[in-house]
């Protein structure tokens, strides 16, 4: 189970917007195909494309989150010895952790009222909910890994090894 759960937490994000891509260019060549060789559209492959894609976006701040990717001064923070270099990533983590706690709620708003309200994708006819719930998981998701992550630069902020104590 610990096996399972450890590959979930390292490749989560990766294997989803994989996917997601895959599946956006798939759907697409599709569309592509049928429109120019069989001379007929089909309603719903745009549509759901947008909504892969809406997915992928938020997964995407998640996974950024995670492998430290943003943008942010390198020059600066290089300056520092490693023990300065982690408490700066510690109060950058925190304000981003307080952010994504900010945004959980607002996000968790907009998705009651897409379930309350019943809205329909117009193509398709899915519920809206199902993609008005990308922000929620994306925050989530993304919280739980600047937590990940300022507890590693914590420990190296307090002199312990990131592998344990």
């Amino acid at each position: 189970m610990k096996k399972v759960l450890n590959w979930i937490d390292e490749n989560l994000e990766e294997v989803l917007m994989v996917a997601a891509l895959a599946a956006m260019a798939l759907i697409m060549g599709v569309q592509i195909f049928c429109r120019y060789v069989l001379g007929a559209s089909l309603s719903w492959s745009e549509e759901l494309t947008r909504y892969i894609f809406i997915w992928a976006g938020f997964l995407s701040v998640s996974y950024c989150t995670k492998k430290c990717i943003s943008i942010k001064i390198e020059q600066f923070v290089a300056l520092f010895p490693k023990r300065g270099k982690a408490m700066f990533k510690v109060v950058n983590h925190t304000f981003e952790l307080i952010l994504f706690l900010y945004l959980i709620p607002f996000a968790w708003k907009y998705l009651m009222s897409a379930i309350t309200n019943g809205q329909t994708s117009p193509a398709m006819g899915v519920p809206m909910y199902y993609v008005q719930a990308a922000p929620l998981a994306g925050f989530i998701l993304s919280a739980i890994r600047v937590l990940q992550r300022w507890i590693l630069e914590w420990r190296t902020v307090r002199g312990k090894e990131q592998k344990g104590e």
